[in-house]
Formats: C-alpha cells, sequence, structure tokens
C-alpha cells in the first residue's frame, strides 16, 4: 500500500506500543497562537519537531536503521515566514500595551497637578477625589465648598487653594499629638487594629520616638495568637534597647497585660505599650477579648489604657472608616496611626474619618524604618493629598 505523505495541516503520530494515533487537521504549521501570547521560546515557523519526525523517507531510513521514531533528531528548522514575523511583532506591541496600561493602574494620580494644569473640569476633579479615597460624602461636599468658591469653572491653581482651605478646615481640629500624661505610673497605650496593618511596626516606631525624648518605655508582646509575632516584638526590643514582657504563643493576651503593667510599674516606667493581635472588625468574638484586656488594665489603674491607638492601612480605602467605627463602639479608640503613605496610596479616607468620627489623628506611618513615623500636620497632609507639594516623604 502507498504510503501518505506527511503534510503541514495533517500529522499523524503512531505509537508501536499502544497502536493509538492522534491527528491535527487543519492546524497552519508555526508557532502556536498561545506561545506568541506568553513568548515562549518555540522552535520558529516551519521547524520540524523531534516527536513528529522528519519526511516520511527520513522516518522510513530512522526505523530500517534501528531507530525510534520518538527520538529522532529534528531537521533543519526553516526561516520564519513573513506572516509569522508579522504577528510576532503585533503580538510584542500589544502587550507592551498592557503592561504600560497595569503600570498606570497602579499608581494613584494626584488630586491636582498644579505644575501641569491650569484649568480641570469638575468630573475630572470628582474622579480624582474618588480615587484618593476620599469618599462620596466627603467629595461631595468638597467640590460644592469650590464650586462656591470658584464658580463652574476656574483655573487649577483656583481649585487648590479652595481644597486646600476645605480640607485644612475638615482636618485641623484632629491634629492633636499624643501627650504623655506625667501623673500617670505608667502611661499604657493600647495598640489596637486588624491584621497587617503594621501595629507591631508602628508600635517599635513609637518606642523609638518616646525614648529618644528620654522616656523609660516597657514593651508587651500582647500578640499571642500570630505565629513569631512575640519573637519579632522582643527583636525589636534587643535592637532599641528596652524591656518586653511577654509569655509563650497561646497564652491568655489579658495575663499579659497584667504582667506587663505589674512590671513596669514596679520599675517605674513611665510608658507602657501593650502590641495586641490584629482582629477583623467583623469578629465579635475578638473583640471581645480586647475588651477583656481592657478591663484588666482598669483593674490595676481605672484611668488605664490612657490612649487606645487604632493603626490602619492607608491603602485600604473607604474600609477603614468602617474599622474606626466598629472599633470606636466596642472599645472607644482614642487616636489614630494611618501606615504605609510611602506607597501609592493618598489616604484621604482620614479626611472621611475626620469629618464623621472626629477622632485625634496622632501620626503617620511615611517607612519601614524605625525613625519613618511622624506627628500628623494637617497643612502637610492637605498638600501631599492634592498633590501640591509633598512634605510627607522619608
Amino acid at each position: 500500500m502507498a504510503r501518505r505523505s506527511i503534510s503541514p495541516s495533517r500529522v499523524s503520530c503512531n505509537n508501536p506500543e499502544d497502536g493509538e494515533s492522534t491527528e491535527t487537521q487543519g492546524r497552519p504549521s508555526g508557532r502556536p497562537i498561545i506561545s506568541w501570547i506568553f513568548l515562549f521560546p518555540l522552535p520558529p515557523a516551519g521547524a520540524i519537531l523531534p516527536h513528529h519526525g522528519g519526511t516520511e523517507s527520513d522516518l522510513s531510513a530512522s526505523i530500517t536503521a534501528g531507530g525510534n521514531k520518538n527520538s529522532l533528531a529534528p531537521a533543519t528548522a526553516k526561516h520564519p515566514t513573513f506572516a509569522s514575523i508579522i504577528i510576532y511583532a503585533l503580538c510584542l506591541a500589544m502587550v507592551g500595551r498592557l503592561f504600560k496600561r497595569l503600570r498606570k493602574l497602579g499608581r494613584t494620580p494626584p488630586v491636582l497637578a498644579s505644575g501641569t494644569e491650569t484649568y480641570i473640569d469638575p468630573e475630572t476633579l470628582e474622579t480624582r477625589l474618588l480615587l484618593a479615597d476620599v469618599g462620596v460624602t466627603v467629595t461631595a461636599e468638597l467640590l460644592a465648598a469650590t464650586h462656591r468658591i470658584t464658580g463652574r469653572s476656574g483655573t487649577s491653581a483656583d481649585i487648590a487653594g479652595a481644597l486646600r482651605d476645605k480640607l485644612i478646615a475638615i482636618l485641623k481640629p484632629v491634629e492633636r499629638p499624643l501627650e504623655i500624661d506625667p501623673g500617670a505610673h505608667p502611661y499604657v497605650i493600647l495598640m489596637v487594629g486588624v491584621n497587617g496593618s503594621g501595629k507591631t511596626t508602628t508600635t517599635a516606631k513609637l518606642t523609638r520616638r518616646l525614648s529618644a525624648q528620654g522616656r523609660q518605655v516597657v514593651l508587651a508582646a500582647g500578640d499571642t495568637f500570630r505565629a513569631a509575632a512575640v519573637e519579632q516584638l522582643q527583636q525589636w526590643g534587643r535592637r532599641l534597647g528596652v524591656t518586653v514582657i511577654a509569655q509563650q504563643s497561646g497564652a491568655d493576651a489579658a495575663a499579659v497585660a497584667f504582667d506587663a503593667w505589674q512590671a513596669a510599674h514596679a520599675r517605674g516606667s513611665e510608658i507602657l505599650i501593650i502590641d495586641t493581635a490584629g482582629r477583623l472588625h467583623t469578629q465579635d468574638h475578638l473583640l471581645a477579648e480586647l475588651a477583656k484586656m481592657r478591663r484588666v488594665i482598669a483593674r490595676q489603674d481605672p484611668a488605664a489604657p490612657h490612649e487606645v491607638l487604632l493603626v490602619l492601612d492607608a491603602t485600604i480605602g473607604q474600609n477603614a472608616l468602617l474599622q474606626a467605627r466598629r472599633f470606636t463602639d466596642e472599645i472607644g479608640v482614642t487616636g489614630l496611626a494611618i501606615t504605609k503613605l510611602d506607597g501609592s496610596a493618598k489616604g484621604g479616607v482620614l479626611v472621611a474619618i475626620a469629618r464623621e468620627l472626629a477622632l485625634p489623628i496622632r501620626f503617620v506611618g511615611i517607612g519601614e524604618n524605625s525613625e519613618d513615623l511622624e506627628p500628623f500636620v494637617a497643612q502637610d497632609y492637605a498638600n501631599a493629598l492634592l498633590g501640591i507639594e509633598t512634605t510627607l516623604t522619608p
């Protein structure tokens, strides 16, 4: 029987052991389209794959010589066709445009680019305020105030001045730095927040800042749930030269707080900072544990804890407002610290929190180093949010 020649549009591979056959019909030779998308380094168009062998005569010659069809060496590859080169160039261009768009999406633009814009329409301004996580309600209020001052149309400089004045008016009342009561022995600061907000790192930064002022600080490793949380705080304690009161992992956090207060009081320390485990604002039983810690501390000093500092992540947007509401209702937050402002996040949710809850904003985190914790300043924050000038930089 005459043998068929293997054509590019019909490839047959027979396995002599199981007799099965797989065929691919109607597929043009060259690279599969998926290889162009992911840029796999496949052979150029026209190359003969080792598994399929070469021509029929090559296959017969190899078998006669005692070879195996599945181990044939590939034949010499042909040059890529003009169509393959065009497809490759188009796919490269498409992938380049895709990554360029993704890089733009990863950056939150400033609300106002005063150096390049002479005019900004209200719709664009509204979009930029929302992207900065200011919130719908506060955005509407800011736009109304801007419209009253500058009218429907105005230059970027006019709008910048109106927005800055309005933001400072909202934020100035909550610009209240942390003040240590000298009559408290010790002054107790309870650090709270959700998982991953940066409580332990903020605890270390605050410890460094207070120690630099000549104050004696004691740390309590109240996060007995997260793996290696106690070891992390102990490492910070060794680095900063402060005492860390801790128990084994899984211990009762309220017991750790009790022991820490007793130790700080006996040593005459000025400040006790208690780190706690991260918990979501939707977990009632975990919030109840925080309330228990507060009750245990209050038995030693009715005024303690003197400060309940809620640590918020600037990258989570309006969810930070929900967290501030719930933690305030459950344990009585007395101050805020917002972290991760060194990235693309603008942290505009602080404006919404200041408008609704009027919680004092104590600190802003602008980096990962121990010195990257600064007191909140309303004017600097408003300038950084609007992109007028960036003063909140490490």
